[in-house]
């Protein structure tokens, strides 16, 4: 990789904002004729994945990266980053402590509460929010929740995919203690401590056929379809998974 394209990665990745899940309740909905209904209510929790974040020690090596990147309009701000001297004594990147930390949890809050869907959105501190969500549509493109590109919001706890003529997988990656850890060692700790938060359940709802699930217990009988529901919590390492086939 370039020079250019690490720093761009670097950038990406400083400015970026990672949510994960504390204690809530979420269901979907999935209808055989692509009609479907998610909702979302409890707890995100919002860390920088800028945070502890190492500089390529190439960067420094670049006419004008004195300074550390920035972005303009990020969430986070990159140009928070100032240059320490590690053991060895090389250059890297850390975050210096914002002041105005809550002013852009408090600007995530408000870019939430503009999008459809959002029926309250409320900053409580501590990296910590509230989120009441509920939608309904129809299944003729992905979904994903969240994501969000004004708050800069990354790595959905929910995607729904299409797949051929007549099938969706739901994958929910971020209802699993595996969440962060998957995004490699730029994440440095969080992972573990945001996998200690997850306290919920998430409940799949359809009268579609169903392909496949991973639910050990399987899926119950209701007057409305099948039901499966995931108990989600810091030792739930897989991400529940379900296969439906839908009308074409």
């Amino acid at each position: 990789m370039s020079r250019a394209l690490t720093a761009l990665s670097a950038v990406l990745l400083l400015s970026a904002c990672l949510v994960t899940p504390g204690r809530f309740v979420s269901t979907l909905d999935i209808r055989a004729d692509r009609s479907f209904t998610f909702t979302y209510k409890g707890e995100i929790i919002a860390s920088d994945m800028g945070k502890d974040f190492p500089g390529p020690d190439t960067l420094g090596d670049e006419p004008g990266d004195d300074a550390a990147p920035t972005t303009q309009g990020s969430v986070y701000p990159a140009a928070q980053l100032v240059r320490i001297k590690d053991e060895t004594g090389e250059q890297s990147f850390s975050n210096r402590k914002d002041p105005g930390d809550d002013v852009k949890m408090q600007a995530i809050a408000e870019a939430l509460a503009k999008e459809k869907g959002f029926r309250a959105a409320r900053y409580m501190g501590n990296h910590k929010f509230e989120i009441d969500y509920a939608i309904s549509g129809r299944l003729d493109h992905a979904f994903l929740f969240p994501f969000n590109t004004d708050a800069q919001i990354i790595l959905p706890f929910v995607a729904v995919e299409l797949r051929g003529t007549d099938r969706v997988r739901m994958k929910a990656p971020g209802f699993s203690s595996s969440y962060d850890k998957s995004q490699g060692p730029s994440m440095g700790g969080s992972g573990d401590d945001s996998a200690k938060a997850l306290d919920g359940t998430f409940t799949l709802t359809t009268d579609a056929e169903i392909v496949a699930q991973n639910q050990e217990d399987g899926a119950q009988d209701t007057p409305q379809g099948k039901r499966i529901v995931w108990k989600v919590t810091p030792m739930t390492a897989d991400a529940p998974s379900a296969t439906l086939r839908v009308k074409p």
